[in-house]
């Protein structure tokens, strides 16, 4: 029988449930999927505590990856037998799950190298690290970028990468701990912002000039700080809201703070397009397949187990990525 973590109700991580659940055949444009592996990303809980609205009961996860066991009508990318990853929002709602039907669209085969756990480890992840680096900026050797949550998923491999490109990262972190993690993952300075200024001191370790790009996956607790370190017309990207969501603000703030943009993007609107999903995610998979970037899976939990896992994300107990073995 087929088990799925669900909720009836929006609150804490006691409101899900672990329960059996019928999965039938798939319909047009679904599959079923087996799978082998599940991500924990800090989106979950948003779908968990309500930020993020969806009509309940509502299943959890959006990542996952496994083996496609039956196809529908009108399903020509994948077959039966494949091993495929997805990541998504609202489409891909449920994957806290052994077994599922699930659309066909977001589907995206896996290479040999890379097996079933790094992919659900890395999908979420490392799609947002590709388009932050690859799509929001046109990034130049030896341009500086403040990467918050430095040792967290996505800041692992965002660090990797910009190593990879040639940048200078300034990761924050909130333990010695975790700042050892950064540097080992390419971070060329780790502010730790338990006892740091963190704008003060980018402007120390920039010359006064700030940085290119601040990637701020915080929210409300960092943002001020994120104003504050980013170069005179250079780039806020508010790409996460782990401390709560940024308050309102009057634009006429960005005049005082050296004329920034600010954008706040959404991966769904970078993988919405197959072709772009997929161009991302060959350089991504190539990356990872040839070692250039490792993907670090730091916390094994079972699926049952999902209360205790959403506490130590929420507490910041996890570094790197974390997933459900199946």
């Amino acid at each position: 029988m087929a088990h799925a973590v669900r909720m009836y109700e929006t609150g804490g991580p006691e409101v899900m449930r672990w329960e059996p659940v019928e999965v039938g055949a798939p319909g047009p444009g679904q599959v079923r999927l087996r799978h082998e592996a599940v991500g924990l990303n800090f989106a979950d809980t948003y779908f968990r505590s309500g930020l993020y609205p969806v009509p309940l009961p509502a299943g959890m996860g959006v990542e996952a990856a496994g083996v496609v066991e039956a196809i529908g009508d009108g399903v020509e990318h994948v077959a039966v037998g494949d091993r495929v990853t997805y990541t998504g929002f609202l489409n891909t709602l449920g994957a806290y799950s052994t077994e599922r039907l699930v659309p066909a669209a977001p589907l995206i085969r896996l290479p040999d190298a890379i097996d079933c756990e790094t992919a659900a480890a890395m999908t979420m992840r490392g799609l947002t690290s590709s388009y932050l680096l690859r799509r929001i900026y046109d990034f130049k050797k030896d341009d500086t970028i403040l990467l918050h949550a430095a040792a967290g998923g996505v800041g692992l491999i965002v660090s990797q990468w910009g190593r990879l490109l040639g940048l200078k990262v300034i990761g924050t972190v909130s333990s010695e701990a975790k700042a050892e993690v950064a540097r080992a993952h390419g971070c060329d300075h780790v502010i730790n912002y338990s006892h740091e200024n963190v704008a003060k001191r980018v402007r120390e370790l920039t010359d006064g000039v700030g940085v290119n790009v601040v990637f701020d996956s915080v929210g409300k607790d960092t943002f001020e700080a994120s104003l504050d370190s980013v170069k005179r017309r250079g780039l806020l990207v508010c790409v996460g809201t782990a401390s709560g969501v940024v308050p309102p603000f009057n634009v006429q703030l960005l005049a005082t703070k050296g004329s920034p943009y600010v954008t706040r993007p959404a991966l769904a609107d970078y993988i919405v397009d197959p072709c772009e999903r997929n161009a991302l995610a060959s350089e991504l998979f190539g990356h990872v397949a040839a070692g250039r970037i490792k993907i670090e899976i730091n916390q094994r939990y079972e699926l049952p187990d999902a209360a205790q896992a959403h506490r130590d994300l929420e507490a910041r107990k996890t570094t790197g990525s974390s997933v459900f073995t199946v």
